[in-house]
């Protein structure tokens, strides 16, 4: 497993990005969250957001009815970052430092457990994948978004190690050269960046330039295949609900397959 100085600071980023977060962001993050789970209704429900970074899923469960919303994260700043987040916008809601690599057997089962693009940065996804797994009651919702293995990860990889291990102005020119890259991908494909950036904040209230940082910096780093994570969570008393699976080169970054799992024992 990585040594702490060895990854991304996820939190800083997160931190940084919740400062954007306002109602229009929260509504397509709500909006969101009823797709990746197929209701918009969590009355009465118990959430549990695994790597909760900035808040703002946790508080759209809030806000779609959640009766009880919980977090952890293995970042302390984005433990705060949440506590801060909920604080402004009148939210309850119960954030701590946590570890997916270890029990968190105090939290007890939950009604949704969802993970969205964490798992697969803690150094050991499947055992991650396991243990989030362990908080899904009967009947319950596992959702959770996973780097797709495409032909480009092992290089991936590489670049993520070395852009945490970057100076400050290092990073700043990887970042700068990975988005004209994207803009040239955009031109041939007929679209312009300032179009993209623009509409951004619809794809789950996020942020273009952070979402920049969290792909090139995001390490560690594993990916999976679909019938990989089946053959985890089958043994375990899950069925596959839906997911959302894209064929990619990997060439600007594996992107995000989602799942949605059902616990039936």
């Amino acid at each position: 497993m990585p040594e702490r100085a060895e990854r991304f600071e996820f939190g800083a980023n997160w931190q940084s990005f919740s400062q954007l977060v306002d109602d229009d962001r929260l509504r397509h993050a709500m909006s969101e969250l009823a797709r990746v789970l197929g209701t918009a209704d969590l009355a009465g429900k118990r959430f549990l957001d695994i790597g909760c970074g900035s808040g703002l899923h946790a508080l759209a469960a809030h806000r779609l009815g959640a009766a009880e919303v919980v977090g952890i994260d293995l970042d302390p700043k984005s433990v705060e970052t949440a506590r801060a987040l909920f604080a402004r916008f009148g939210a309850p809601g119960a954030f701590r430092v946590g570890d997916a690599l270890r029990p968190n057997d105090d939290l007890g089962q939950f009604d949704v457990v969802y993970s969205w693009g964490v798992l697969h940065h803690t150094g050991d996804m499947a055992s991650a994948i396991r243990n989030a797994a362990r908080h899904v009651r009967p009947g319950g919702l596992f959702a959770l978004a996973l780097y797709a293995k495409t032909p480009c990860c092992g290089v991936w990889k590489r670049i993520k190690r070395w852009y945490v291990r970057a100076s400050p102005a290092g990073k700043s020119r990887a970042e700068r050269l990975y988005i004209r890259l994207t803009a040239l991908s955009l031109a041939l494909q007929g679209r312009r960046l300032a179009t993209h950036i623009a509409s951004y904040r619809s794809s789950r209230g996020m942020d273009f330039h952070h979402d920049v940082r969290d792909w090139i910096g995001g390490y560690p780093y594993e990916s999976i295949r679909p019938e990989e994570l089946h053959a985890l969570l089958a043994p375990l008393g899950f069925d596959l609900v839906q997911r959302m699976v894209r064929r990619r080169t990997g060439i600007l970054g594996s992107g995000n397959d989602e799942f949605l799992y059902r616990r039936w024992a």
